[in-house]
């Protein structure tokens, strides 16, 4: 068996899928398990079945397949993450009395997840806010982000909200935007199958 890690929710290891055997990238999202070239496979968690793990391999069937990924270490908690994944809202890190401000039009349903968390969440931009949502459709609207830095605190977080899949807001562009504004990005979450969220926060040098 052999395996070459990364960090976090990715791994380049080796995947057995149906009988057929290859090395290819495999990433951990948030609500679904992606494989990359060769196999470009997408396994929802909630069409998982039968998920355990034999040493450091990683078994799972879905439908009438079934999939081996030898991970190593990580298997047991990748196990764990499949058959208990987090929720959108403890994956941005939010917090029960954390205030939230909120800049833009978000989802209705996604502002009811924020709310049933016990946060505090303003439509309005406020002073000291622990974290502040910018949803943002186009790169434009991200010159906004230094005068939103003004009203954060020290130690909390920016997320940017975008669409998938457009080239009017990329990553790149939130990178930038946020460089220039004197913010580093450290996390990406998927929101939903149209949209992800960007975390930006003040590097650590640069807080008071």
């Amino acid at each position: 068996m052999t395996y070459d890690l990364t960090m976090g929710n990715e791994a380049l290891c080796r995947v057995t899928y149906d009988g057929m055997s290859g090395e290819a990238k495999v990433l951990l999202e948030t609500e679904e398990l992606v494989v990359r070239a060769p196999f470009r496979l997408k396994v929802p968690f909630a069409e998982a079945t039968d998920v355990e793990t034999d040493g450091g391999a990683l078994k799972l069937r879905w439908k009438s397949h079934q999939l081996r990924l030898d991970l190593g270490e990580q298997a047991a908690k990748w196990a764990e993450k499949i058959r208990n994944p987090k929720s959108v809202v403890q994956k941005l890190g939010i917090k029960p009395g954390q205030k939230i401000s909120i800049v833009g039009k978000l989802d209705a349903g996604f502002l009811k997840d924020l709310t049933a968390t016990g946060a505090e969440i303003s439509p309005r931009l406020r002073n000291d806010s622990d974290v502040i949502f910018l949803a943002a459709d186009a790169n434009r609207e991200l010159t906004r982000l230094r005068a939103l830095k003004n009203s954060l605190v020290s130690n909390g977080a920016i997320w940017v909200v975008r669409p998938k899949g457009t080239a009017a807001i990329t990553d790149a562009h939130v990178i930038a935007a946020g460089k220039a504004a004197g913010l580093v990005d450290t996390k990406v979450v998927r929101l939903s199958t149209t949209h992800t969220a960007e975390k930006l926060v003040i590097p650590v040098t640069k807080r008071k």
